[in-house]
């Protein structure tokens, strides 16, 4: 809450007050502070995702507050691990990493109480991985 009225009312003043670039960085700060304030409205409007392992399916969020999670088939999971030292920019180590193919799904250590919640959906995603061989 605090970047979206930050940006929008920061970046008007730039923008009315400043010169070229000043008002550059102005329209930066209000794209910016308008992103933020789409992303707070996606929370009120989406509950927060949840990841489900079953025998027949499994359900991924795309993002923490997003619709249409994808629903797979178990078979489709290629690999799912921790990943606790390479772990990329700006997300809290260990990371679950699950690939669909050539696709990869990053869920951070924030999006669950506990490591050990990381740990049961791996486990639960390597009992219906298909063993290839």
């Amino acid at each position: 809450m605090s970047w979206t009225v930050f940006g929008v009312i920061f970046g008007a003043l730039l923008v009315w007050k400043l010169g070229t670039v000043g008002v550059w960085v102005g329209w930066v700060l209000i794209a910016l502070g308008l992103w933020r304030g789409f992303q707070l409205v996606q929370t009120f409007i989406y509950p927060p995702g949840a990841i489900r392992v079953t025998a027949t399916r499994v359900i991924l969020p795309r993002r923490a507050h997003r619709p249409r999670p994808l629903e797979v088939v178990p078979t489709d999971v290629t690999a799912a691990y921790l990943l606790r030292r390479s772990v990329p920019m700006y997300h809290a180590a260990p990371v679950l990493v699950i690939e669909l193919g050539s696709r990869a799904l990053l869920y951070p250590r924030d999006w669950f109480s506990e490591e050990k919640d990381q740990r049961l959906v791996v486990e639960a995603l390597h009992r219906h991985i298909a063993p290839t061989s």
